[in-house]
C-alpha cells in the first residue's frame, strides 16, 4: 500500500529526504520517529503527491505519486501539524466541503459526517464556528476530516497532540480499529509511549536518512542486545555454583535475585526452570526486564550524533 525506492528531496544544496525505503502492508501501522527537521513532514508531503520526489519512487494505493497524483489524493487522508481548518465555517459545513470536493453524494455526506462527528464528541458543537473552538476539538475535526472519504491510507502527524487523555484514547482505539479494517497508516509522533501501542513497523529518521526499521522486536535486540530476566527468590536462597543453560548470561547476582541475558528464551527460560525446581529454588517471580521504545531511539540518536562529532 505504500513502498519507496530510494526516495529523495532536494531543496537546493540541501537534501530534506535522502534515499528512504519503505514497504507497508495493507492493515499495518508504520511510525515514522525522528526530530523536528529530520525529514518526516516532506516525506508525507512526496507521499501524498504534494511535492514531486528529486530522486527515487513512491507509489501508494497502487498508484505512481509523480505520474498518478490525483488518484494518490484521492486514496489517501491526511491528518497535517497545521490543520488548514477554515475558522468561519461551522463543523457541519466544513465537513460537508470537503465530502463535496470527494465527489460524495448529499446523503453520503450528512450521514458520515454525523456519524464522524458524533464519534469524536463534536455533535453538540456541529453548528458553532470552527475558531470557536478549543485546540484539541480542532485535532478531533481534522481528523474527522481525514476520514469523510474512508481513505484506504491515512497519513496521520501527531494525531493525539493537545488532546486530554480520554481523547487521545478514543482517537488511538479508532486508530487500532482502523488497521483491523485493513487500512494502511503512517504515524508520525513524538509520543513514543503511543507508537508501542499502535505501530507495526517503526523507522528512525535523522538529517533524511532512515538510520533503522523493524518491529519492535526486531528494534529491541538490534539496538538493545538479547533480552534480559530477572529471577527472584524468598529469603535468602544461595544461587552459588549455579549451572546456567547454554545461551544465557548472568548479569548479576544477589542473594534474592538473579538477572541474566538469554539469546534464546523459548529454549534457555524452561531450562532455567528446570534447574531452579531441581535446586528447590523459592522463586516468587521470573520476569522480563522492560525495555522501551524510548531506549532504543535514544541509543539509536545518541550513537549517531557520536559518530558525527567523532568526524
Amino acid at each position: 500500500m505504500i513502498e519507496t525506492n530510494d526516495l529523495s528531496k532536494q531543496f537546493l544544496d540541501f537534501s530534506a529526504v535522502d534515499g528512504v525505503n519503505l514497504s507497508v502492508q495493507s492493515g499495518q501501522i508504520l511510525a515514522l520517529l525522528g526530530q523536528n527537521g529530520a525529514g518526516k513532514t516532506t516525506t508525507v508531503r512526496m507521499l501524498t503527491a504534494l511535492l514531486k520526489p528529486t530522486r527515487g519512487s513512491a507509489r501508494v494505493a497502487g498508484f505512481d505519486v509523480t505520474r498518478n497524483g490525483h488518484d494518490v489524493r484521492a486514496s489517501v487522508g491526511v491528518l497535517t501539524e497545521h490543520h488548514g481548518l477554515y475558522m468561519r465555517m461551522t463543523a457541519t459545513e466544513y465537513m460537508d466541503f470537503f465530502g463535496k470536493v470527494y465527489n460524495l453524494s448529499s446523503t453520503l455526506r450528512k450521514t458520515r459526517s454525523n456519524h464522524l462527528l458524533e464519534y469524536f464528541g463534536l455533535i453538540e458543537a456541529a453548528n458553532r464556528r470552527i475558531g470557536e473552538y478549543s485546540k484539541g476539538m480542532r485535532q478531533k475535526l481534522a481528523l474527522a476530516r481525514a476520514m469523510m472519504h474512508e481513505p484506504s491510507v491515512l497519513l496521520l502527524d501527531e494525531p493525539t497532540s493537545a488532546m486530554d487523555p480520554e481523547s487521545a484514547r478514543l482517537v488511538r482505539d479508532e486508530i487500532a480499529r482502523l488497521k483491523s479494517t485493513q487500512r494502511t497508516i503512517m504515524l508520525c509522533s513524538h509520543n513514543l509511549t503511543e507508537v508501542e501501542l499502535l505501530a507495526d513497523k517503526i523507522a528512525i529518521i535523522y538529517r533524511g536518512k532512515i538510520l533503522i526499521q523493524g518491529s519492535l522486536d526486531e528494534l529491541k535486540k538490534n539496538v538493545l542486545g538479547a533480552p534480559e530476566y530477572i529471577v527472584k527468590f524468598a529469603g535468602g536462597w544461595d544461587a552459588g555454583g549455579l549451572e546456567l543453560p547454554k545461551g544465557m548470561e548472568l548479569l548479576s547476582k544477589t542473594p534474592t535475585s538473579l538477572k541474566v541475558r538469554v539469546e534464546a528464551p523459548e529454549t534457555a527460560n524452561p531450562q532455567l526452570m528446570k534447574i531452579l525446581s531441581s535446586a528447590s529454588a523459592p522463586v516468587v517471580a521470573f520476569q522480563e526486564e522492560v525495555r522501551t521504545l524510548e531506549q532504543v531511539y535514544l541509543k539509536v540518536m545518541a550513537e549517531i550524533k557520536g559518530k558525527e562529532y567523532v568526524q
